[in-house]
C-alpha cells in the first residue's frame, strides 16, 4: 500500500467523519449544549487545542471520530448536578434532533457529491437499447427500446439499479414492467447465467447516454443518492443472512486498499476519471455511515435514538447511569468488531 493510497483514503474518510462529527457539533451548538470534544479519528491525540470549552482533536488511528458532550451517558459528569448546557439537561426534542443530526449530514454530504457527479458522468437511463438474441428479454417478449419500470415491484431510475439487481440475483421469476410508446406491460423474466460475465442477466445491454437539462441534476443526483441507499440496505441484508463470505467485508484497511486499486486503474483515464471514482467512493461511504448510525443497536447514533424516543414516550429519561452501561457495552461490542474486521482485511489483503 502506498503512501499516495494512505493519504487519499485519509482525506476521504476524514471528509465523511468530519461531516457527521459536524452535524451533532453543529446542531448541539444550536441547542446550547456544552460539547466538551470535537474530535477526528481515535487513539492517542496527535494534535489539539482548546477553543472555548471545547477541545479540538485529531486521533492517530483514522477510523471514527466523536463529538462528546457534557454529561452524555452519566459517565463524565463532574459531581451531582451538570451544568445547565449537559446534555441531560436539554430539551429531549433537541437532544433527538442533535443526535440525528450526524447521519442526516452524511446524506446532505453524499447528496452535494452526487450533483457534482451527475454533470461530470454518463449517466445511463434503464432502457433496453439492445435487446440480446436469445436472451431472457427476448424471450418474454422485450424490444430495443424497451424503458424499463420496475423489477419485482422495486421502481427503477438508473441502469446502474439493473446491473445491481443481476449481481443480488438468487433465483426465480423476475416480474419486469416496461414501457413502450406510452403503454406499460409487465412479463415474467427468468434471468440466464453467463459463463463470460460470472453471473445471472436480463438479456440486454444499455447505450442511452443521458443529457441533462434544467433542473435534471438534481433529479439525477437524488437518483444516484438512492442506488446507493439501495446497494447498502441490500448489502446488510445479505450480510446478516449469510449471503456473502469474509472476502466481501472491508473495514479501514480493505476500504483503503480499495482507493488504491481504484486509483491506479482510473489513472490511465486521467484526472477527472480519479476524481470522479474518488468521489463516488466517497459517496458509498458517506452514505454507509448515514445508515449504519441509524441502526438501533446500542452505542450508535440510532441506539441513542431508541432511548430518546422512549422518553418521549414515558415522559421521563431513562435513568443515565442505565443507559451509560448499555451504550459502553455496545461500544466494546464494536470494538472487539473492529479489532476482528482489521485482521479479516489483513487475511484479504494478503490472500490468506
Amino acid at each position: 500500500m502506498t503512501l499516495r493510497t494512505i493519504v487519499m483514503f485519509i482525506i476521504i474518510f476524514g471528509i465523511v467523519v468530519i461531516s457527521h462529527e459536524l452535524g451533532h457539533f453543529l446542531l448541539a451548538k444550536a441547542g446550547g449544549i456544552h460539547v466538551v470534544e470535537f474530535s477526528v479519528g481515535m487513539g492517542p491525540t496527535i494534535l489539539g487545542f482548546q477553543k472555548g470549552s471545547t477541545k479540538y482533536s485529531l486521533k492517530l488511528l483514522p477510523i471514527g471520530g466523536a463529538c462528546l458532550f457534557e454529561g452524555e451517558d452519566g459517565l463524565n459528569q463532574e459531581g451531582d448536578e451538570p451544568s445547565p448546557g449537559a446534555f441531560p439537561n436539554a430539551n429531549v426534542w433537541k437532544r433527538i434532533s442533535t443526535v440525528a443530526a450526524g447521519p442526516i449530514f452524511n446524506f446532505i454530504l453524499g447528496f452535494i457529491i452526487a450533483l457534482a457527479m451527475v454533470n461530470m458522468i454518463v449517466i445511463r437511463d434503464p432502457v433496453a437499447t439492445q435487446v440480446l438474441e436469445d436472451g431472457a428479454a427476448m424471450e418474454a417478449g422485450m424490444q430495443d427500446g424497451d424503458r424499463i419500470i420496475s423489477l419485482n415491484g422495486e421502481r427503477v431510475y438508473l441502469y446502474e439499479e439493473i446491473l445491481l439487481f443481476n449481481v443480488l440475483y438468487r433465483g426465480g421469476e423476475v416480474e419486469l414492467v416496461y414501457e413502450r410508446d406510452g403503454q406499460r406491460y409487465t412479463t415474467a423474466v427468468t434471468p440466464k447465467y453467463s459463463e463470460e460475465y460470472g453471473r445471472y442477466m436480463l438479456g440486454f445491454s444499455n447505450a442511452d447516454y443521458v443529457e441533462l437539462q434544467g433542473t435534471d441534476a438534481l433529479r439525477y443526483a437524488w437518483y444516484e443518492m438512492r442506488y446507493n441507499v439501495k446497494n447498502t440496505y441490500k448489502s446488510l441484508g445479505m450480510l446478516l443472512s449469510g449471503q456473502v463470505s469474509r472476502r466481501d467485508v472491508a473495514g479501514p484497511v480493505g476500504i483503503a486498499n480499495m482507493v488504491g486499486q481504484t486509483y491506479e486503474q482510473a489513472r490511465q483515464y486521467g484526472w477527472k476519471d480519479v476524481l470522479v471514482n474518488m468521489m463516488n467512493i466517497t459517496l458509498m461511504l458517506t452514505v454507509n455511515l448515514g445508515i449504519i448510525n441509524l441502526l438501533p443497536i446500542p452505542a450508535l447514533d440510532g441506539g441513542r435514538l431508541v432511548f430518546l424516543l422512549l422518553e418521549v414516550i414515558r415522559g421521563k429519561p431513562i435513568p443515565p447511569q442505565k443507559e451509560g452501561m448499555v451504550h459502553f457495552i455496545g461500544l466494546m461490542f464494536f470494538m472487539i468488531l473492529m479489532v476482528l474486521i482489521f485482521f479479516n482485511d489483513l487475511a484479504n489483503l494478503f490472500h490468506i
